[in-house]
Protein backbone atom coordinates (compact mmCIF):
# COMPACT_ATOMS: atom_id res chain seq x y z
CA UNK A 1 0.00 0.00 0.00
CA UNK A 2 1.17 3.95 -0.34
CA UNK A 3 0.77 6.22 1.67
CA UNK A 4 2.20 9.93 1.85
CA UNK A 5 3.79 12.24 4.49
CA UNK A 6 3.09 15.84 3.39
CA UNK A 7 4.93 18.87 5.11
CA UNK A 8 2.83 20.58 7.45
CA UNK A 9 2.37 23.96 9.38
CA UNK A 10 2.77 23.16 12.81
CA UNK A 11 -0.17 26.00 13.48
CA UNK A 12 -2.38 24.64 10.99
CA UNK A 13 -1.61 21.32 13.05
CA UNK A 14 -2.30 22.92 16.29
CA UNK A 15 -5.79 24.38 15.22
CA UNK A 16 -7.15 21.50 13.79
CA UNK A 17 -5.82 19.52 16.78
CA UNK A 18 -8.21 22.08 19.26
CA UNK A 19 -11.22 22.16 16.72
CA UNK A 20 -11.22 18.33 16.76
CA UNK A 21 -12.38 18.77 12.76
CA UNK A 22 -13.87 15.63 11.19
CA UNK A 23 -12.15 16.31 7.99
CA UNK A 24 -9.28 18.99 7.22
CA UNK A 25 -8.13 20.64 3.82
CA UNK A 26 -4.40 20.25 3.67
CA UNK A 27 -4.45 22.92 0.92
CA UNK A 28 -1.33 23.60 -1.15
CA UNK A 29 -1.18 27.54 -2.03
CA UNK A 30 -0.10 27.26 -5.79
CA UNK A 31 -3.11 25.61 -7.18
CA UNK A 32 -1.63 24.52 -10.64
CA UNK A 33 -1.56 20.75 -10.69
CA UNK A 34 -3.58 18.10 -9.43
CA UNK A 35 -2.36 15.80 -6.70
CA UNK A 36 -2.06 12.17 -7.76
CA UNK A 37 0.35 10.54 -5.82
CA UNK A 38 -2.20 8.46 -3.77
CA UNK A 39 -5.87 7.65 -4.33
CA UNK A 40 -9.30 7.95 -2.15
CA UNK A 41 -8.73 5.97 0.99
CA UNK A 42 -4.91 6.43 1.48
CA UNK A 43 -3.36 7.40 4.09
CA UNK A 44 -1.61 10.83 4.07
CA UNK A 45 0.50 11.65 7.31
CA UNK A 46 1.05 15.31 8.95
CA UNK A 47 5.47 15.70 8.87
CA UNK A 48 5.61 18.78 11.19
CA UNK A 49 8.07 21.50 9.77
CA UNK A 50 11.29 22.48 11.75
CA UNK A 51 11.80 22.58 13.94
CA UNK A 52 9.48 20.16 15.11
CA UNK A 53 10.53 17.26 12.33
CA UNK A 54 7.94 14.68 13.62
CA UNK A 55 5.10 12.75 12.33
CA UNK A 56 2.24 14.36 14.30
CA UNK A 57 -0.74 12.62 12.90
CA UNK A 58 -2.60 11.01 10.08
CA UNK A 59 -6.08 11.99 7.59
CA UNK A 60 -6.95 9.97 5.21
CA UNK A 61 -7.23 11.03 1.27
CA UNK A 62 -10.98 12.06 -0.07
CA UNK A 63 -9.82 13.97 -3.25
CA UNK A 64 -8.03 16.68 -4.94
CA UNK A 65 -9.69 19.61 -6.17
CA UNK A 66 -8.01 23.00 -7.43
CA UNK A 67 -10.54 25.85 -6.28
CA UNK A 68 -10.92 29.53 -5.66
CA UNK A 69 -9.70 30.99 -2.26
CA UNK A 70 -13.17 31.86 -1.51
CA UNK A 71 -15.19 28.64 -2.93
CA UNK A 72 -12.63 26.53 -0.86
CA UNK A 73 -13.80 28.95 2.38
CA UNK A 74 -16.55 28.34 1.78
CA UNK A 75 -16.80 24.62 1.33
CA UNK A 76 -14.05 24.12 4.23
CA UNK A 77 -14.71 26.74 6.78
CA UNK A 78 -12.78 26.62 9.93
CA UNK A 79 -11.50 23.18 8.25
CA UNK A 80 -9.05 24.97 6.25
CA UNK A 81 -6.84 25.14 9.61
CA UNK A 82 -7.28 29.05 10.48
CA UNK A 83 -10.30 30.92 11.58
CA UNK A 84 -11.60 33.46 9.24
CA UNK A 85 -11.31 33.40 5.19
CA UNK A 86 -8.88 36.84 5.84
CA UNK A 87 -6.22 34.42 7.72
CA UNK A 88 -6.59 32.27 4.66
CA UNK A 89 -6.14 34.94 2.13
CA UNK A 90 -2.96 36.58 3.89
CA UNK A 91 -1.17 32.92 4.56
CA UNK A 92 -2.04 32.15 0.86
CA UNK A 93 -0.83 35.29 -0.24
CA UNK A 94 2.76 34.88 1.79
CA UNK A 95 3.44 32.12 -0.09
CA UNK A 96 2.82 33.30 -3.88
CA UNK A 97 4.32 36.27 -5.80
CA UNK A 98 1.57 37.22 -7.09
CA UNK A 99 -1.51 39.15 -5.41
CA UNK A 100 -4.29 37.67 -6.93
CA UNK A 101 -7.75 38.71 -5.11
CA UNK A 102 -9.13 35.32 -5.21
CA UNK A 103 -5.99 32.97 -6.23
CA UNK A 104 -6.86 29.20 -6.94
CA UNK A 105 -5.74 27.10 -4.20
CA UNK A 106 -4.75 23.08 -4.11
CA UNK A 107 -7.21 21.66 -1.75
CA UNK A 108 -6.08 18.08 -0.36
CA UNK A 109 -9.33 16.81 1.55
CA UNK A 110 -8.79 14.17 4.42
CA UNK A 111 -10.68 13.13 6.40
CA UNK A 112 -11.05 11.32 10.10
CA UNK A 113 -7.99 13.04 11.22
CA UNK A 114 -5.87 11.48 14.06
CA UNK A 115 -3.89 14.02 16.07
CA UNK A 116 -1.03 12.63 17.79
CA UNK A 117 0.00 14.09 21.50
CA UNK A 118 3.45 15.44 20.97
CA UNK A 119 4.71 12.63 23.34
CA UNK A 120 3.50 10.22 20.62
CA UNK A 121 4.78 11.92 17.61
CA UNK A 122 6.80 9.61 15.31
CA UNK A 123 10.56 9.84 13.72
CA UNK A 124 10.06 10.50 10.33
CA UNK A 125 12.63 7.87 8.26
CA UNK A 126 15.88 7.94 7.32
CA UNK A 127 15.78 8.53 4.20
CA UNK A 128 13.53 11.98 4.14
CA UNK A 129 15.85 14.64 3.42
CA UNK A 130 15.63 18.54 4.45
CA UNK A 131 15.08 19.21 1.53
CA UNK A 132 11.51 17.93 0.56
CA UNK A 133 9.27 20.97 0.74
CA UNK A 134 5.97 19.12 0.02
CA UNK A 135 6.07 15.98 0.87
CA UNK A 136 7.09 12.41 -0.17
CA UNK A 137 5.49 8.84 -0.58
CA UNK A 138 6.48 5.23 0.80
CA UNK A 139 5.31 1.70 0.09
CA UNK A 140 4.43 -0.49 2.69
CA UNK A 141 6.38 -3.66 0.25
CA UNK A 142 9.32 -1.62 1.28
CA UNK A 143 11.14 -2.39 4.97
CA UNK A 144 11.23 1.50 5.82
CA UNK A 145 7.79 2.08 4.35
CA UNK A 146 6.71 -1.26 6.66
CA UNK A 147 8.54 -0.32 9.63
CA UNK A 148 6.60 3.20 10.00
CA UNK A 149 3.32 2.05 8.87
CA UNK A 150 3.14 -0.36 11.72
CA UNK A 151 4.16 2.45 14.25
CA UNK A 152 1.88 4.38 12.88
CA UNK A 153 -1.06 1.06 13.08
CA UNK A 154 -0.03 1.07 17.18
CA UNK A 155 -1.42 4.48 16.97
CA UNK A 156 -4.39 4.49 16.06
CA UNK A 157 -5.08 1.52 18.02
CA UNK A 158 -3.59 3.46 21.10
CA UNK A 159 -5.90 6.20 19.67
CA UNK A 160 -8.44 3.89 19.25
CA UNK A 161 -9.48 4.99 16.07
CA UNK A 162 -11.31 2.15 15.17
CA UNK A 163 -13.76 2.66 17.68
CA UNK A 164 -14.43 6.44 16.17
CA UNK A 165 -16.79 5.03 12.70
CA UNK A 166 -19.94 7.11 13.11
CA UNK A 167 -22.93 5.15 11.70
CA UNK A 168 -24.54 8.16 9.87
CA UNK A 169 -21.78 8.83 7.50
CA UNK A 170 -21.07 6.32 4.70
CA UNK A 171 -17.44 4.19 3.98
CA UNK A 172 -15.34 6.49 2.10
CA UNK A 173 -14.09 2.94 0.51
CA UNK A 174 -16.84 0.34 0.53
CA UNK A 175 -15.11 -2.16 -1.19
CA UNK A 176 -11.26 -2.14 0.56
CA UNK A 177 -8.99 -4.66 -0.70
CA UNK A 178 -6.42 -6.83 1.22
CA UNK A 179 -4.90 -6.76 4.72
CA UNK A 180 -6.05 -2.93 5.09
CA UNK A 181 -9.73 -3.43 5.06
CA UNK A 182 -10.21 -3.28 8.82
CA UNK A 183 -8.95 0.10 8.39
CA UNK A 184 -10.34 1.37 5.20
CA UNK A 185 -13.34 0.26 5.63
CA UNK A 186 -13.83 2.87 8.49
CA UNK A 187 -12.69 5.86 6.56
CA UNK A 188 -16.07 8.06 6.51
CA UNK A 189 -16.68 11.26 4.89
CA UNK A 190 -18.06 14.71 6.13
CA UNK A 191 -19.71 17.89 4.73
CA UNK A 192 -16.91 19.10 3.34
CA UNK A 193 -15.71 16.17 1.95
CA UNK A 194 -19.82 15.53 -0.17
CA UNK A 195 -19.41 18.80 -1.46
CA UNK A 196 -15.72 18.49 -3.13
CA UNK A 197 -16.58 14.84 -4.33
CA UNK A 198 -20.08 15.71 -5.86
CA UNK A 199 -18.46 18.99 -7.28
CA UNK A 200 -15.88 16.95 -9.20
CA UNK A 201 -17.72 14.46 -10.22
CA UNK A 202 -20.34 16.33 -12.03
CA UNK A 203 -17.46 18.32 -13.31
CA UNK A 204 -18.26 21.50 -12.08
CA UNK A 205 -21.25 21.95 -13.97
CA UNK A 206 -25.93 21.79 -12.98
CA UNK A 207 -26.90 18.41 -13.53
CA UNK A 208 -29.84 20.06 -14.77
CA UNK A 209 -29.23 23.35 -16.36
CA UNK A 210 -25.15 22.61 -17.31
CA UNK A 211 -24.89 26.10 -15.24
CA UNK A 212 -20.78 26.19 -14.32
CA UNK A 213 -20.06 29.35 -12.75
CA UNK A 214 -18.69 27.72 -9.37
CA UNK A 215 -19.84 30.12 -6.62
CA UNK A 216 -23.85 29.52 -7.22
CA UNK A 217 -23.70 25.51 -8.06
CA UNK A 218 -24.20 23.22 -4.21
CA UNK A 219 -24.58 20.10 -3.69
CA UNK A 220 -27.60 18.59 -2.76
CA UNK A 221 -28.52 15.50 -1.14
CA UNK A 222 -31.23 13.51 -2.67
CA UNK A 223 -32.39 12.32 0.50
CA UNK A 224 -31.21 14.47 3.75
CA UNK A 225 -28.64 14.36 5.79
CA UNK A 226 -30.81 15.03 8.63
CA UNK A 227 -32.97 12.64 7.40
CA UNK A 228 -30.38 9.47 7.23
CA UNK A 229 -29.48 10.53 3.55
CA UNK A 230 -25.71 9.79 3.75
CA UNK A 231 -22.85 11.73 2.61
CA UNK A 232 -22.20 9.12 -0.44
CA UNK A 233 -21.94 10.51 -4.38
CA UNK A 234 -25.05 7.79 -5.19
CA UNK A 235 -27.14 10.28 -2.64
CA UNK A 236 -25.86 13.31 -4.20
CA UNK A 237 -26.14 15.99 -6.81
CA UNK A 238 -24.63 19.18 -8.19
CA UNK A 239 -27.34 22.08 -8.90
CA UNK A 240 -27.26 25.72 -9.35
CA UNK A 241 -28.78 27.26 -6.22
CA UNK A 242 -31.76 28.04 -7.28
CA UNK A 243 -32.80 25.02 -8.86
CA UNK A 244 -31.71 23.31 -5.18
CA UNK A 245 -33.96 25.31 -3.45
CA UNK A 246 -36.75 24.19 -5.78
CA UNK A 247 -35.70 20.68 -5.17
CA UNK A 248 -35.54 20.86 -1.56
CA UNK A 249 -38.92 22.53 -0.96
CA UNK A 250 -40.08 19.55 -3.85
CA UNK A 251 -41.08 21.75 -6.50
CA UNK A 252 -38.65 19.71 -8.71
CA UNK A 253 -37.45 16.53 -8.46
CA UNK A 254 -36.38 13.76 -10.75
CA UNK A 255 -37.42 10.08 -11.47
CA UNK A 256 -35.54 6.91 -10.93
CA UNK A 257 -35.42 7.34 -14.30
CA UNK A 258 -33.38 10.08 -13.66
CA UNK A 259 -35.39 12.35 -15.76
CA UNK A 260 -36.40 16.09 -14.36
CA UNK A 261 -39.97 16.92 -13.16
CA UNK A 262 -41.56 20.19 -12.32
CA UNK A 263 -44.35 20.39 -10.34
CA UNK A 264 -47.66 22.19 -11.39
CA UNK A 265 -47.42 23.76 -8.18
CA UNK A 266 -45.18 26.69 -8.65
CA UNK A 267 -47.62 28.28 -11.71
CA UNK A 268 -50.42 27.12 -8.80
CA UNK A 269 -48.95 28.86 -5.82
CA UNK A 270 -46.71 31.61 -7.65
CA UNK A 271 -48.15 32.39 -10.81
CA UNK A 272 -45.01 32.10 -12.36
CA UNK A 273 -42.17 29.22 -13.55
CA UNK A 274 -41.48 29.49 -17.12
CA UNK A 275 -37.89 29.63 -16.37
CA UNK A 276 -38.24 25.95 -14.75
CA UNK A 277 -41.02 24.74 -16.50
CA UNK A 278 -38.45 24.81 -19.64
CA UNK A 279 -36.22 21.48 -17.49
CA UNK A 280 -39.32 19.17 -17.05
CA UNK A 281 -39.40 16.10 -19.09
CA UNK A 282 -35.22 16.38 -19.79
CA UNK A 283 -32.98 13.71 -18.94
CA UNK A 284 -30.25 15.04 -16.64
CA UNK A 285 -27.70 16.46 -18.49
CA UNK A 286 -24.78 15.67 -16.68
CA UNK A 287 -23.87 12.88 -14.62
CA UNK A 288 -20.46 10.80 -13.03
CA UNK A 289 -18.81 8.38 -15.22
CA UNK A 290 -19.26 5.55 -13.14
CA UNK A 291 -22.56 3.95 -12.59
CA UNK A 292 -22.34 3.32 -9.28
CA UNK A 293 -21.66 7.20 -8.24
CA UNK A 294 -24.95 8.00 -10.01
CA UNK A 295 -27.84 8.89 -8.19
CA UNK A 296 -29.22 5.92 -6.71
CA UNK A 297 -32.72 4.64 -7.28
CA UNK A 298 -33.86 4.45 -3.58
CA UNK A 299 -32.55 7.88 -2.85
CA UNK A 300 -34.87 9.00 -5.99
CA UNK A 301 -37.36 7.25 -5.33
CA UNK A 302 -37.89 8.71 -1.58
CA UNK A 303 -37.51 12.05 -3.03
CA UNK A 304 -40.49 11.59 -5.40
CA UNK A 305 -42.62 9.96 -3.07
CA UNK A 306 -41.87 11.99 0.38
CA UNK A 307 -41.19 15.40 -1.16
CA UNK A 308 -41.99 16.57 -4.63
CA UNK A 309 -44.88 17.98 -4.74
CA UNK A 310 -47.21 16.13 -7.58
Amino acid sequence: MKYYLGVTDYNWFTFLRDQKADEVNFWQPGGRHNFKVIGQGAPFLFKLKAPHNAIGGIGWMVSHSILPLSVAWSFFGHKNGVDSVEKLKQKILSYRKDQHPNPPIGCILLTDPVFFEEKDWLDVPQSWSKSIVQGKSYETSTIEGSTLWQKVLQRLDQYRWMERAVEQKAPLVEEPAGEYRSILSKVRIGQGAFRSIITEAYQRKCAISGEKTLPVLQAAHIKPYAQSGPHKLSNGLLLRSDIHTLFDAGYLTVTPEKVVEVSPRIREEYENGKEYYRFHGQPLIILPDQQRQQPGKEYLTWHNDQVYRS
